[in-house]
This record gives C-alpha cells, sequence and structure tokens, in this order.
C-alpha cells in the first residue's frame, strides 16, 4: 500500500492510522479520503487487529478540509461535488462501521470535517488544549455527511446549537457535550490511550464487534424487532468458541486466551 498523505502501522494487535500533513495542520483532500478508505478496508480484512487508533501528526488532529483543494471544488459540477461528497460519506460510514473498536486520539485541532472524524469514533480521547469546531457554516455550507454520526453521538440540541453557531470548543467544552469521551491534560493523552488499549485487548473480540452492531442496529428497532434479534445474538454467542472460552476462564478463575 503506498500512502503518501497517512501513515498506518500494525503492531501488538493494534492498527494506528495518521494524518501525516503536519505543515497543514492534517487538512484533508482527495487522496487522503481515497488512501483512508483502502486502510480501513483493509482493517476490516485483518483479523488479527483487535483496535484502531485514529490521530494526527504533529500539533494538530485534523483541520477539515485542505484550501487548495477547496480552491478546485469551487469550480466542480454538481455532479463532480456530488461525486466526491459521496466519498466522504462512504468514508465516514466505513470508519463509524469498522468491526474493530476505533479510538480517536485527539492530539490538537479538529475542525469542520476532522470534528467529523472525531464523531464516527467508538470513544475518543482529547487533549485539553485541543480545539473543535463544526465551522461549515461560517463558510456557508453544512456539516452535512457527519451530521448523522454528530446527531448520535451528541443529541439533537448540542448539535442544533453547535452547527448552527460553529462555536469554537476547548476539550473541556467537548466533553461537556459528549463529543469526546474523556479529556486529559496533554502530558497525559498517550498513557490514558494506552490504559484503555488495555481494556479493550481484554475483552473477546467477536463480542467487542457485536457490541458495535447492536449499538448500531437497536435503537432503529420495534420492541417485536429487537426482542428476537437481542436474545438470538446472545445465545449464539454462547455457544460461539469466544463465548465458551470467555465463560469458562471466568467459572476456572483464569485469562481467556484472547487476554493472554
Amino acid at each position: 500500500m503506498n500512502l503518501t498523505t497517512i501513515t498506518y502501522e500494525k503492531k501488538d494487535r493494534q492498527a494506528l492510522v495518521t494524518f501525516n500533513r503536519p505543515e497543514i495542520h492534517n487538512a484533508f483532500n482527495g487522496i487522503v479520503l481515497t488512501e483512508m478508505a483502502e486502510v480501513f478496508e483493509d482493517i476490516n480484512s485483518d483479523d488479527d487487529i483487535r483496535v484502531v487508533l485514529l490521530t494526527g501528526a504533529g500539533k494538530s488532529f485534523c483541520a477539515g478540509a485542505d484550501l487548495n483543494w477547496m480552491r478546485g471544488v469551487i469550480k466542480q459540477t454538481f455532479d463532480e461535488n456530488l461525486a466526491e461528497s459521496n466519498a466522504l460519506a462512504d468514508l465516514f460510514y466505513s470508519i463509524y462501521t469498522c468491526k474493530r473498536p476505533v479510538i480517536g486520539r485527539v492530539n490538537g485541532a479538529a475542525i469542520g470535517g476532522g470534528t467529523g472524524f472525531v464523531a464516527v469514533c467508538d470513544i475518543a480521547i482529547a487533549a485539553r488544549s485541543a480545539v473543535f469546531s463544526f465551522s461549515e457554516v461560517k463558510i456557508g455550507v453544512v456539516p452535512a455527511c457527519i451530521g448523522p454520526y454528530v446527531i448520535r453521538k451528541i443529541g439533537e440540541g448540542k448539535t442544533r446549537e453547535l452547527f448552527i453557531t460553529g462555536e469554537r470548543m476547548n476539550g473541556d467544552r467537548a466533553y461537556e457535550v459528549g463529543l469526546v469521551n474523556r479529556v486529559v491534560n496533554d502530558d497525559q493523552l498517550n498513557d490514558e490511550v494506552d490504559k484503555l488499549v488495555k481494556w479493550i485487548l481484554s475483552s473477546g473480540p467477536e463480542a467487542v464487534a457485536m457490541a458495535k452492531k447492536l449499538i448500531s442496529e437497536v435503537p432503529a428497532m420495534s420492541p417485536e424487532q429487537f426482542k428476537p434479534y437481542t436474545a438470538d445474538m446472545i445465545a449464539r454467542l454462547r455457544v460461539s468458541d469466544e463465548g465458551q472460552e470467555g465463560m469458562d476462564a471466568f467459572l476456572n478463575k483464569r485469562k481467556p486466551k484472547w487476554a493472554q
């Protein structure tokens, strides 16, 4: 895989995906979107990966769309804009539905679409100095492709406020509204992420994947749908190899194989 705008490393059952354009605060363009899509396709096909870390090189996480890219967007036709917007929407969905948990290590500014990459992470931990903004309204557009994920994460009321105002938030404010799960001092970010990774690696990988599926699918179901769906899910996991191993390990006071 020949990557020029992001880096992708696999180590210790982890995948580290890094926006790697620090000279422009990791702003994204069409190449970034294509490369990120390729990386997450690979992650979903690699059963050795148990957890994904998404972060940015240098002082920023992702400062939204690249200005030079936007200059080209201004000249595009509707159909050309639609194609690129669909690519962005597909990428956000790919990250959101990744079968492995995605942790956002928010080391700095996450602006516009960059905030969207925070929203599609399962868990986001931010440095206290990080800044956030759904700034699209300031240039006459809206955070459309990221909208569904932000609404799910922080609720309609907070989304209305932040999308309409484009408010600039610090890490504490992002935690207050629910955009990030934890905020820590900058020098504690790596340690906090490492702790979270250890917790995830101690859990059954198939159980984690099914937990993600459960959370994504059940809210849209009626009681007539979710009762048999959830009953079937737990029954299948109990008789699965992973479920049998986990329950046996618990009853015999030993670590399950996946945590050794």
